[in-house]
């Protein structure tokens, strides 16, 4: 369950939303927001569909977020896409931090 509270901290980030915004959005209780965030809680599929109806984002589109596949079907998963899953935990300013890490590095090759 922590790559779904990842999703949905990433989503309400993304668009500038409280978890108290949220959860009034969503019409469920603030505190249980900040639980599923943090994985101490698990949420039934309705639940979600709420939340990401609040975030106005699909279920698809949520879980292509927090479970990419690969484009080859089962083969390994490729270097950029292992990159991209770790940084979806992340906040935008941490992943902000690491682009220019990454833009550094770059420079000397």
């Amino acid at each position: 369950m922590k790559k779904v509270g990842e999703g949905i901290r990433h989503y309400r980030k993304e668009r500038g939303l409280s978890q108290e915004e949220l959860a009034h959005l969503a019409r469920i209780n603030e505190s249980y927001i900040g639980k599923l965030e943090r994985a101490e809680k698990v949420c039934s599929i309705e639940m979600l569909s709420k939340l990401t109806d609040a975030l106005e984002v699909s279920l698809s589109e949520f879980f292509r977020y927090i479970e990419p596949t690969s484009k080859e079907g089962n083969q390994e998963i490729t270097t950029l896409e292992l990159v991209v899953n770790r940084l979806r935990g992340c906040s935008v300013s941490e992943q902000k931090k690491v682009l220019k890490m990454i833009d550094v590095l770059l420079e000397g090759i």
